[in-house]
């Protein structure tokens, strides 16, 4: 069974191939991200996110998943050498670390129903488990960040995230927070294979602030691998990233 809702300003799609499968666990996966965007959106006027920049909340009087995310976010910010950053002039938006965390505990949810065979992708950025509906590892591809209809690459996965950072689906959203005057231009996208995609997203967000840099930082990352994409349509890789290229 397979699923595409629109929540969070993005298209997130679920597909199940476990015999198990019904509406309910749809449900509760978009139920709950839909409690991720009540709660985080910095659009959303009611969010806690809204509220803190407002000065009506308190981090102490924030949920306890508010707390999660700033403790990741200052794990992330020590982690990167201060290029992740969820303050910019004084403005709170954890969206850079939102999205992967939000995926990887829909993901976690779904096996925690029993589910082991399934992917979770929102906006493309990808957590998946098991195996497809033919009994082989997902595929998962990369887009061109000059030509959307176009996938450059695609690679396997099993039991693995994949996130992509960068400035051609939304604009110069990302910054870099040691400098504001690099406008980051070098770069249009960075894809990250980790562990988990919590984790390949918050590196990832992070490896593009870098720039041309932010590859290498990927490299130094034990079992990470990352493909980036400059402005001239020039791609690096990671020295075993083709380890998940689909033949």
């Amino acid at each position: 069974m397979k699923q595409t809702r629109w929540l969070m300003g993005m298209p997130i799609t679920v597909e199940i191939v476990d015999a198990s499968a019904d509406a309910g666990a749809f449900d509760a996966v978009y139920d709950y991200f839909n409690y991720v965007d009540q709660t985080f959106s910095p659009f959303k006027e009611t969010s806690e996110v809204s509220r803190i920049n407002r000065r009506e909340l308190t981090f102490a009087q924030t949920c306890h998943d508010m707390h999660t995310i700033l403790d990741l976010a200052e794990q992330t910010k020590a982690e990167t050498g201060g290029y992740f950053d969820v303050w910019h002039h004084g403005v709170f938006n954890p969206s850079g670390i939102v999205k992967g965390w939000a995926i990887d505990e829909a993901a976690s949810l779904l096996y925690m129903k029993g589910f082991r065979n399934f992917y979770v992708d929102a906006g493309g950025d990808v957590q998946v488990y098991g195996r497809n509906a033919h009994d082989q590892a997902w595929k998962v591809g990369i887009c061109n960040p000059f030509d959307l209809s176009q996938i450059v690459k695609t690679v396997i996965l099993d039991d693995r995230g994949i996130a992509t950072s960068g400035s051609y689906m939304r604009g110069a959203h990302i910054y870099n927070p040691r400098s504001d005057a690099d406008a980051l231009v070098e770069i249009v996208s960075i894809t990250v294979i980790g562990p988990d995609v919590l984790e390949a997203d918050r590196f990832a967000t992070a490896a593009f602030a870098m720039g041309r840099n932010g590859i290498y930082f990927v490299e130094s990352l034990p079992d990470f691998e990352g493909y980036m994409i400059d402005r001239n349509g020039m791609a690096t890789m990671t020295t075993h990233f083709s380890d998940y290229l689909s033949a």
